[in-house]
């Protein structure tokens, strides 16, 4: 079975990286509130910048545009605070971005607090802390019961037009997990990918075993709302 899910999954990667098209996509730097006069004032800014030793004049004229560039930041961030008060916290999702954009690049999850009361910072041992209490409540293996049915002298066999109507259904937004296999290439590969996948299911069905990474998920904790002040585990 691991044989055999590792051997699908490295023709998947491989497809990726020979047929897939890649590209660096830059992370755009500007502020929820940037509008289209700020950035027009930006591009003029740079461009009497880039001429300012050209003499008196440009050094003038850069000195006032930066001054217009400042003035229209003020005005666009007050506007957009203004809006949000305005809605009553119906659009508290723009003001996240903007309170984590002003943070900066700090640490995302605070101390955390672990059974016996001793306060963690060290990221390492957070990752460790919240590994083993995710352990506690997630079944083990040796409690997952017995996948086969009662007539156990019929292997199983999935129905393709199941795998084929639930990969369809696979949103494009879905997150990969940890064997970075995501939704969208499943979604890409079509016909191609349901016998693959036939047999991968068949497989855990039949022998009761699942490959290692079909157990493993990537946890991300969300901050829903409240003080951020400690995670208690």
């Amino acid at each position: 079975m691991e044989e055999i899910w590792s051997n699908y999954k490295n023709i998947v990667h491989e497809s990726i990286e020979r047929f897939v098209p890649h590209k660096i996509l830059r992370k755009n730097s500007d502020p929820e509130y940037y509008n289209k006069e700020i950035k027009r004032l930006k591009a003029k800014v740079r461009k009497e910048y880039k001429r300012r030793k050209l003499g008196a004049y440009h050094r003038e004229k850069l000195k006032q545009l930066s001054k217009r560039l400042l003035a229209a930041k003020k005005s666009a961030q007050e506007a957009f605070l203004k809006s949000i008060l305005i809605k009553e916290g119906k659009c508290w999702t723009e003001f996240y971005k903007y309170v984590k954009r002003r943070k900066g690049n700090r640490e995302n999850i605070p101390a955390i607090r672990d059974y016996n009361g001793r306060i963690i910072t060290d990221p390492i041992d957070k990752a460790n802390s919240f590994n083993s209490y995710y352990l506690t409540v997630f079944s083990s293996e040796g409690n997952i019961p017995c996948m086969q049915g009662e007539n156990t002298g019929d292997p199983f066999t999935i129905d393709t037009k199941i795998i084929r109507r639930r990969v369809r259904a696979i949103g494009k937004n879905k997150s990969v997990g940890p064997d970075r296999v995501s939704g969208e290439i499943l979604k890409l590969g079509g016909e191609a990918m349901i016998p693959y996948l036939a047999r991968l299911l068949d497989l855990t069905m039949n022998n009761c075993t699942l490959p290692e990474d079909w157990k493993r998920a990537t946890v991300v904790l969300i901050h829903k709302g409240g003080p951020i002040i400690s995670y208690e585990l």
